[in-house]
């Protein structure tokens, strides 16, 4: 594996982090008050926000602009479905709300990358 891609891995790790610890806060914290769906479909949005602007200054090095914009939110979509679903998978088979979503984290980062990788730079695996 070439060296910037390794790089570019290991940023998206950081940023993974960061965006994930921001969706599962707020989640968490609106699991009090609203169902798991909803909490996690906010805590989803917020993050968002922070991943789109690491994601293409920090990560893939590209500018903000409202292409790269609407496609990442494209296949932020399809990250959204495959999380959401796999979450209440993961309540359906008894797994408690509050830690739900920590197998989804795990199961949906390797796709994210790809999906990520491609809205940014066009680009899946070169």
């Amino acid at each position: 594996m070439r060296r910037e891609r390794l790089a570019e891995i290991m940023r998206f790790g950081v940023v993974g982090v960061v965006a994930t610890a921001i969706h599962y806060g707020v989640y968490y914290v609106l699991l009090a008050v609203l169902s798991p769906t909803l909490s996690y479909t906010i805590g989803y949005a917020v993050s968002f926000c922070c991943n789109y602007v690491l994601s293409s200054r920090f990560t893939f090095r590209v500018g903000l602009s409202v292409g790269r914009a609407a496609s990442f939110g494209v296949s932020h979509v399809l990250n959204y479905l495959i999380g959401v679903g796999l979450l209440n998978a993961f309540i359906a088979l008894g797994v408690s709300s509050e830690i739900a979503p920590l197998p989804v984290f795990v199961l949906v980062v390797p796709i994210n990358y790809l999906l990520v990788r491609f809205a940014l730079t066009h680009k899946l695996l070169k």
